[in-house]
């Protein structure tokens, strides 16, 4: 990738070794569980944490910025970023549309020495713990099954057959958690956002063991 193509995310050449590099953190837990909400609320108040941008192949949804949100990018751009090994993880996500993490900026914040943090599903996580075994699994869990289906409900973005269909993956995204090193309870959004941060900052890179 280069950045004289505007619909993807840029990547600016090698990557320089620093002194100290960090370790990636991988957040990911099942559907409603509030996983964008904590990333958007460690957006806010660490700017020091870098976070993971996705690319999709889905339309952007209202209040929804490109480059900010997600890289909204087309299915023929997925398919040359795929073939051109950019992305560190994708998967099909829902039966519908393509999610991918570009390799390229997570290499460049994790050799700068930033806390960085990457946000995304079940699927995606083994990829990236295949490719980064050294990377911190974070399992965001609600604090009870019923609490899950409230907040999938209280969304109101998904009609009844869409919120079933949910309802069924996210059992199964939950009896995943023992995959994962830790486990964060999202009783609280802030609450796990600053638990979040704390297990990361506490985390030092590979070559620096605690």
């Amino acid at each position: 990738m280069t950045e004289s193509v505007p619909d993807t995310p840029p990547d600016d050449g090698p990557v320089t070794q620093p002194v100290a590099p960090t370790r990636l953190t991988v957040l990911a837990g099942p559907t409603a569980v509030g996983k964008g909400s904590v990333s958007a609320d460690i957006r806010a108040g660490h700017p020091e944490v870098w976070i993971s941008v996705s690319a999709t192949t889905r339309a952007p949804r209202p209040g929804e910025q490109h480059g900010v949100h997600y890289w909204f990018v087309s299915d023929r751009e997925f398919d040359r970023m795929v073939e051109d090994g950019a992305l560190l993880e994708w998967a099909v996500v829902h039966g519908a549309a393509r999610y991918g993490t570009p390799r390229a900026p997570v290499d460049r914040a994790l050799a700068a020495g930033r806390p960085a943090l990457l946000e995304i599903d079940l699927q995606g996580a083994r990829q990236v713990h295949a490719a980064m075994p050294d990377a911190l699994m974070v399992f965001l869990a609600p604090p009870t099954w019923e609490e899950l289906v409230r907040r999938l409900v209280g969304r109101g973005t998904e009609g009844e057959e869409e919120r079933e269909r949910r309802l069924a993956t996210a059992r199964l995204e939950l009896a995943a958690e023992e995959e994962f090193d830790v486990t964060v309870v999202n009783a609280e959004i802030h609450a796990a956002a600053e638990e979040l941060v704390a297990l990361m900052i506490g985390r030092p890179g590979p070559d620096h063991p605690a």
